[in-house]
């Protein structure tokens, strides 16, 4: 009797989909892709696309019925995650964990209840619906503190906060670029050295490979908590590191996580101190996992496409960085006209793996507000740390990108 295909719906049709949809078809996997844009990159690669808004639980549950899937995942598409958790939940298909964990995860005030009701170390923060609301409790704030949306990924409508003047400005902002209409005020918690955002992965619960970054920003842009580029290993002691491996398996088995890729931030205070800033049940914008394969070796990609279909995993295991990786996001300091990139990167002793432009001179750019804003990618290796370094702090030397 022949095996029937699996069909495999993923939510959104951003370009960090593609590797994913490349995974799936090598595996044999149906491809299926839904959003509400049609244009997006991903749909040209799918074997069939939907348009359908992602947000819409119940519109989702229905097609994913509909189509008998065996399988839903939301890759480096924020938005998707609680509705594929929720598909997963209704229709008995593979699942990340639980629901409402990944209902926690996903909403940075209950996330930040979540961790200081378990003893984490976790800034000090509140959640509001309304700018009257959050100015109205100002007197207790720690400035600085960053203002952010609980429902917002790739840095959209974040701005750290120095004093009271410049408080309504950033709440209005953050509002903005929320869904459910809910920001959230933080502490901010000053760093010792680079802050991480990189991808994990958990079998059954246990974490089986656990990777710190550092994140780098540029000062210049136009928003700069927008990452700028990406590096390992991280600036993190191995105690650190160990500390931090210890304090997210503890997260994970406290709300029943199962086997996942996951986005997670995180970053060592001033104070000493570890903190789990974001974990997300997806795989990482910016291309995280692929940064990860080149740096390791180790496919997480082809692990949560798998996984997502209840196929197993194989051998999912930690493996050191064969050298000193970086990962820098072109970008635009303004909007208007892309003319050209100029790269010269051998001037820093830099091997360039990958350049991948996703703009054409003529096209419209944007000057980098979000990781949406991103005009391409660079993937390079460097033989030691001060090499990279010293690439990574002086990038208008070697990199320039021409607008108009």
């Amino acid at each position: 009797m022949e095996q029937k295909q699996k069909k495999l719906l993923l939510l959104g049709g951003l370009r960090y989909l593609l590797p994913v949809i490349e995974s799936a078809h090598k595996q044999g996997y149906y491809v299926i892709t839904a959003d509400y844009l049609p244009d997006n990159i991903a749909h040209k690669y799918s074997d069939e696309y939907h348009n359908i808004s992602i947000i819409d639980k119940e519109a989702v549950l229905a097609l994913a019925r509909e189509l008998e899937i065996d399988g839903i995942m939301s890759f480096a598409v924020d938005p998707g995650v609680v509705t594929a958790a929720y598909v997963q939940e209704q229709m008995g298909l593979p699942a990340f964990g639980p629901y409402e964990s990944v209902c926690i995860l996903q909403n940075k005030d209950k996330f930040r209840n979540f961790l200081t009701q378990h003893g984490f170390n976790v800034p000090k923060a509140k959640g509001f619906s309304t700018v009257e609301e959050a100015m109205s409790e100002a007197y207790w704030y720690p400035w600085p503190v960053i203002v952010k949306p609980t429902d917002s990924a790739g840095s959209k409508g974040v701005t750290k906060v120095d004093s009271l003047a410049q408080l309504k400005p950033a709440l209005e902002y953050a509002f903005e670029h929320s869904l459910s209409k809910h920001v959230i005020v933080e502490e901010f918690i000053e760093k010792q050295g680079a802050s991480s955002d990189t991808d994990s992965f958990s079998i059954d619960g246990k974490l089986k490979f656990v990777s710190f970054s550092a994140q780098r920003f540029d000062a210049e842009a136009v928003n700069p908590y927008t990452p700028s580029a990406y590096s390992w290993p991280s600036t993190m002691t191995p105690e650190e590191e160990t500390e931090l491996t210890f304090e997210l398996q503890r997260l994970l088995t406290l709300l029943g996580m199962r086997t996942s890729i996951y986005n997670i931030e995180t970053r060592i205070g001033t104070n000493g101190k570890p903190y789990i800033m974001e974990v997300s049940p997806r795989g990482g914008g910016n291309r995280l996992a692929e940064m990860l394969r080149y740096a390791t070796g180790v496919d997480l990609i082809t692990a949560c496409v798998r996984a997502a279909v209840g196929d197993s995993v194989g051998d999912i295991e930690q493996k050191p960085y064969n050298g000193h990786w970086a990962e820098v996001i072109l970008h635009a300091d303004k909007n208007g006209i892309f003319q050209e990139l100029i790269l010269d990167a051998s001037v820093v002793g830099a091997e360039v793996i990958e350049e991948d432009l996703w703009v054409k001179p003529g096209d419209h750019v944007n000057g980098f507000e979000g990781a949406n804003d991103a005009i391409g990618t660079l993937v390079l290796k460097f033989s030691s740390e001060e090499e990279l370094v010293r690439a990574l702090t002086c990038q208008h030397t070697w990199l320039t990108v021409i607008v108009k």
